[in-house]
């Protein structure tokens, strides 16, 4: 089982790096495809060694400008892919095709053949255009999962909110059994 990973450079790098995690846990080989922004914001969000420990975590790891990939191709099998965390300007162009980089081409393969694309989207307030694109990007099949706490859950640590939140993304894929808590009710 393959799984693509995509790392925009908006804020919330540490869900990469734990959907880096729980995918590994579940045994998936993973894809990655980090943006020029993405490497950045690891390093000011984390840490010097959190893009290697990412990198570590990966299979593969692609540059975002080969368009050449594996991963750019249909024909590839996987068995879908995560963007986290999901820039607006990554979403925009999800939503509306415009495979310029492989991070955007690896989610509209997905898109075409039907295969599950999450999108952890990090933006907040929302403008017009970003719902429009959320509604777009819903529309074509993929799945819009805002990195929101699951605060009944009554997480401890920011790290376990970023692991529930990974842990669902995994989930969306359908690729093992779930592993994220679930509420059992009050």
């Amino acid at each position: 089982m393959r799984v693509v990973l995509g790392v925009s450079g908006a804020s919330g790098a540490v869900l990469a790096l734990e959907c880096a995690r729980a995918l590994h846990a579940v045994g998936a080989a993973v894809d990655l495809g980090l943006s020029p922004m993405a490497k950045r914001t690891l390093t000011l969000e984390i840490g010097p060694d959190a893009g290697a420990e990412l990198r570590g975590l990966a299979d593969r790891v692609h540059g975002i400008g080969d368009l050449g990939a594996a991963i750019a191709s249909g024909s590839f099998p996987v068995a879908g892919m995560i963007v986290a965390p999901c820039s607006m300007r990554s979403l925009s162009a999800i939503a509306q095709g415009l495979d310029d980089n492989l991070l955007i081409r690896a989610a509209g393969v997905q898109l075409k053949e039907r295969r599950p694309l999450v999108l952890l989207a990090r933006e907040a307030p929302l403008t017009l255009a970003h719902l429009r694109n959320m509604t777009a990007a819903t529309e074509m099949g993929a799945i819009v999962l805002p990195p929101v706490p699951a605060f009944y859950l009554r997480p401890a640590t920011t790290e376990e909110i970023a692991r529930q939140i990974a842990a669902r993304a995994v989930d969306l894929l359908r690729v093992a059994p779930p592993a994220a808590r679930a509420w059992t009710g009050g």
